[in-house]
């Protein structure tokens, strides 16, 4: 094993004076230098455990001879910065972490890195990191909250967002909504439905970039410092066996992740995330093939929201190697492709069997033949827009209906929770996308509130924003191209029909192509002023939503 960049040279005596400053010892000096990046925080209820998980995470590094070195990641609660303006600042801080994390590696030459992130962006955006600097690199996250209970039934956060729904449309009490507040979020943890965190703590188990049991098992169990011990450990074999995270996030890697993303019935967020992970990777992935793996991709898992099992139910099911090895069995998974452990994704999942076909339905035994997220198209989204079909209501999978425009999530929630939405209406939220926003925000609360109301199964919500892994419903994301760029979504006007046909993939404002001629000509493009700070920067460089809301660097 190669000393590391520092121990050795008069001419790195200087830097060597540094370390010493530390409290390096000489033979901490002469061994490989490992980043840990450690997203932990006090306000993230996702994190608040990390600083557990980091120092398994050295122990596991200084054992099988390796230096370890702790430097921080930011990280945004998602939950708490939802429905004001705080959630403009959600998804930015994907590209934060990236280049924050890249600066520290490169500025301080480490030999290794092991990313120790939990909450929605913190993945993404250090896979995005891991994928830029390709040193040998290693996942390990905080782990799932375990699920709430109200009235003897397991509940999580989304629950909590619509109790706020429910009171406001008078079905529920405000002792009914303080329990849920007092019970929905028991522990640590990502919240613990398959919300965005958790899922893509689970496709960076896919991507072979974490080790089994990285998505699932639960932030208050022991294994999970176990698991965190094993990563520091495995990342020195990957620092011995020079294998970086290029060898192992490939095109099949991609595949693998998208059909397991299908399979799993994961965040409608995975649609912007893996684009952009690939992306630093070289790797196109045009959104059109997530219908093509989608088609051929039986949906095994209703988490919630979409349904009543939670993430600690799929690690007692046998987790996401148990997915992919029913997965297998139809021969959907490229099994030759190399992982964090230093074997074959096939390696990893032999033997590994379901547990429970109740929460991880058996391929022969799917809830649909088809995956858990659709992709649409049409002159509403001549770019696409998403949705995640496995939430919706089987009623409302084509749906026609008379639009309900708003220029802001605010104008819209204030319209629902006043009981201005009615049966059947199409809710359209825009100048919320990528630049439009800027920021991106999700949408939880107006859904929520249309859920609480009594509506999820008849009205559909429409918005060049996103929305939470919470969401459920005809909730359709992502529309492309966004208001603010000009795209169709900001030429609806209340009371134009829209059809929405998710089995068929389409989505259409039945509106002539020469009256929406005329209204380019006559509605004008209307920009939020005032943007200032990093966000005025962001909103300046960040791409569509169907390529990643990236940043263009070009």
């Amino acid at each position: 094993m190669s000393e590391n960049f520092f121990c050795s040279g008069v001419e790195k005596a200087s830097q060597r004076s540094l370390f010493n400053a530390l409290g390096m010892t000489k033979e901490e000096m002469k061994r490989p230098l490992v980043g840990i990046v450690s997203s932990y925080n006090e306000i993230v209820p996702g994190h608040m455990n990390i600083d557990k998980i980091v120092e398994a995470v050295k122990l596991g590094v200084a054992m099988n001879g390796g230096t370890p070195v702790v430097f921080p990641a930011i990280a945004v609660c998602d939950g708490i910065a939802m429905g004001h303006t705080g959630m403009k600042y959600s998804l930015v801080t994907r590209d934060l972490i990236a280049d924050s994390t890249e600066c520290m590696a490169l500025a301080h030459h480490f030999d290794a890195l092991v990313m120790v992130p939990n909450c929605d962006k913190n993945v993404p955006g250090l896979l995005m990191a891991a994928a830029r600097l390709n040193i040998p690199t290693i996942f390990v996250s905080g782990g799932p909250m375990l699920a709430g209970h109200v009235k003897g039934k397991k509940t999580s956060l989304s629950s909590m967002f619509e109790a706020v729904g429910a009171y406001t449309a008078g079905k529920m009490t405000l002792e009914d909504v303080e329990e849920f507040e007092n019970n929905a979020c028991p522990t640590c943890g990502s919240c613990s439905g398959m919300y965005t965190a958790n899922s893509m703590n689970c496709l960076t188990e896919v991507l072979g970039m974490g080790l089994k049991g990285n998505g699932t098992i639960p932030a208050v169990y022991s294994e999970r410092i176990k698991l965190a011990k094993t990563a520091g450990m495995q990342v020195m074999e990957l620092y011995r066996k020079n294998i970086r995270p290029l060898d192992i996030m490939t095109e099949k890697a991609f595949h693998n992740a998208l059909t397991a993303d299908m399979a799993l019935g994961c965040s409608t967020n995975s649609m912007l995330h893996l684009p952009a992970i690939a992306n630093e990777c070289g790797i196109d992935i045009n959104l059109d093939i997530a219908n093509e793996i989608s088609a051929k991709t039986p949906n095994l898992c209703h988490l919630a929201p979409a349904g009543h099992t939670y993430m600690e139910d799929l690690n007692e099911a046998g987790g996401v190697y148990a997915v992919l090895n029913e997965l297998s069995k139809k021969n959907l998974i490229n099994l030759d492709c190399m992982t964090c452990t230093g074997k074959t994704v096939g390696e990893n999942i032999s033997g590994c069997i379901n547990k429970d076909p109740e929460t991880i339905r058996p391929v022969e035994n799917p809830y649909s033949e088809t995956g858990g997220i659709a992709v649409l198209r049409g002159n509403l989204a001549p770019d696409r827009c998403v949705v995640k079909r496995s939430a919706v209501a089987p009623e409302m999978l084509v749906h026609k209906g008379p639009a309900r425009v708003f220029d802001s999530e605010e104008e819209a929630i204030k319209v629902i929770y006043e009981g201005g939405i009615k049966a059947g209406d199409v809710v359209v939220i825009r100048y919320e996308g990528p630049a439009g926003g800027p920021g991106m925000r999700e949408m939880l609360s107006p859904t929520s509130a249309i859920q609480g109301a009594g509506l999820g199964s008849t009205v559909a919500l429409i918005t060049d924003g996103r929305f939470s892994g919470a969401t459920r419903g005809a909730a359709i994301g992502h529309v492309s191209p966004e208001a603010v760029n000009g795209g169709t979504i900001a030429y609806v006007k209340d009371g134009d029909i829209i059809s929405i046909d998710i089995p068929n993939y389409s989505i259409n404002l039945e509106v002539s192509d020469e009256e929406l001629e005329e209204r380019r000509k006559t509605m004008p493009i209307k920009k939020k002023e005032n943007i200032t700070g990093y966000l005025k920067r962001y909103a300046s460089m960040v791409s569509s939503a169907d390529k990643g809301a990236i940043i263009n660097r070009k």
